[in-house]
């Protein structure tokens, strides 16, 4: 079965800078999901996903302007540690350099500490990998149709897609 709009995807990545450093596997958990054509993926990801099907082994690469934008110099804000998501697990744990998901009304989106206070913590708003070359080599484990719910949800369920708390 090939991808096509509307097929969940079953995939292992690994995700390196284009100078060769690893920034981070799926191999050691299970495959990551999604739902093509929902723009739960970068979209020069889905775009070099579409015809591929199971077993086959591709590399695509992503400047900054594909993936997460160019670096802005200054990005730094200050919000309240209860902003961010899991704070009450994170509250004695936050250190300037970890990286953290902020809740926005645009959905989560990652920051790196710079400064820890008593109820605001400085992030710098960048995304991690802002201003970044990638290279994600992908192998397609699984391809199938969507659900009924996947489809009315718009993003793929089970183990490694969205799960419903």
């Amino acid at each position: 079965m090939q991808i096509a709009a509307d097929k969940v995807v079953s995939f292992h990545y690994r995700l390196s800078e284009t100078n060769g450093e690893l920034i981070e596997s799926s191999h050691d958990s299970d495959p990551t999901l999604y739902l093509h054509g929902h723009k739960n993926l970068l979209g020069a990801m889905e775009e070099a996903m579409e015809g591929k099907q199971a077993g086959d082994k591709f590399t695509v690469e992503i400047s900054p302007e594909q993936g997460y934008g160019q670096r802005k110099e200054g990005a730094v804000q200050r919000i309240p540690i209860k902003h961010l998501i899991d704070h009450a697990k994170l509250k004695n744990k936050l250190r300037p350099g970890m990286k953290v998901a902020v809740n926005t009304e645009h959905g989560p989106w990652e920051a790196v500490v710079l400064k820890v206070g008593k109820f605001n913590v400085d992030i710098d708003s960048n995304h991690p990998l802002a201003g970044k070359q990638l290279t994600f080599e992908i192998e397609i484990v699984d391809v199938r149709d969507a659900t009924e719910e996947e489809l009315a949800h718009g993003h793929a369920h089970g183990v490694g897609g969205h799960h419903h708390h």
